[in-house]
């Protein structure tokens, strides 16, 4: 895993007395009069609505012994709440502005000592062990933060996640709909989603442009024991034009060369030898036939489809990854 390129939160980082004058009691109207928060910059939208924040935390069912990932804390109005019922919060924040109007929230409160600030890219970021993960997330990061969590170690309990509704539609969405994709097949694959609640962006300072949606994501104990490369790599296949047959999709451009090259660098490696003159082109088409998804469209095979044609692919010595 990657280090963080990011640091500890410091009393260095502490607005200066200029900020502090402009600044109102109430740290969420702070941010709204106070230009140093470029919230555009790292794509964020701070939570105003208390009700709206509450629910959220809610939906967490914390426990008083939980550890919280919170990404993109903003000027902390879901981080209060969770600092309420949780025994430990890592905030990581990429705005060392907005961590400093954090730290000054909590300063010299109880909550000081169960809240760590890790100011830098949550992507790159050294993440803790956490049970519960909660964001009101930068757009941006949306599908990396999603695999980043899924892919993390040892499992979290549950993620309360907030996406533009567009993005958090197609993460939930099942096959045969319209929004069913890549990006629904790799998630579902290693979690269960649900959509749990609709946040209108009135909420928001300032508005996005966008309609927002919080969806719950709870990892998939124990995992499949399927590589999340060669899954990703059949469905950049078959979604690529997802209305179009897996076959029509295996003739693309480019796609039978690069699967060849795998092939024959998994023959190496297993000391399988390769025959003289053999039709690859053919030797996918049987693996197509002899499944019968040939004449299928990813747009309406589920999970259980897919994992079945990887598996052929896998019998005939054919990768993704």
């Amino acid at each position: 895993m990657p280090r963080a390129t990011s640091d500890r939160f410091t009393r260095a980082h502490q607005p200066s007395a200029k900020s502090k004058a402009s600044s109102s009691s109430d740290p969420s109207s702070s941010a709204t009069r106070n230009p140093i928060f470029n919230t555009e910059r790292f794509g964020q939208h701070i939570l105003k609505n208390p009700q709206t924040a509450q629910s959220i935390v809610d939906l967490a069912s914390l426990r008083p012994t939980d550890k919280v990932l919170e990404v993109g804390p903003g000027t902390g109005n879901l981080t209060v709440r969770i600092l309420e019922k949780a025994k430990h919060v890592t905030a990581v924040e990429m705005d060392p502005r907005m961590a400093a109007e954090l730290t000054k929230r909590v300063q010299g409160k109880p909550e000081q000592r169960k809240l760590e600030i890790v100011i830098g890219d949550f992507v790159k970021a050294a993440l803790p062990y956490f049970d519960v993960c909660i964001s009101n997330t930068p757009y941006q990061i949306s599908s990396p933060l999603v695999f980043r969590l899924l892919s993390h170690r040892p499992l979290f309990r549950v993620a309360i996640l907030m996406f533009q509704r567009e993005f958090a539609t197609r993460l939930v969405a099942q096959s045969g709909t319209a929004l069913w994709s890549r990006l629904s097949a790799n998630v579902q694959l290693y979690a269960k989603v649900d959509l749990v609640m609709n946040v209108s962006k009135n909420n928001f300072r300032p508005p996005p442009k966008v309609e927002s949606s919080v969806v719950r994501v709870v990892p998939r104990d124990p995992p499949p024991p399927v590589e999340f490369g060669e899954f990703d790599g059949l469905g950049r296949i078959v979604f690529g034009r997802r209305n179009k047959t897996v076959h029509a999709n295996f003739m693309a451009k480019g796609v039978m060369e690069m699967l060849e090259t795998n092939w024959k660098t998994w023959a190496s490696v297993n000391d399988v030898i390769i025959e003289d003159g053999l039709d690859f082109k053919k030797k996918v088409e049987e693996v197509l036939e002899e499944t019968g998804f040939a004449e299928s469209r990813a747009a309406k095979m589920d999970i259980n489809d897919l994992l079945k044609l990887l598996s052929a692919f896998h019998d005939a010595g054919i990768h993704f990854a």
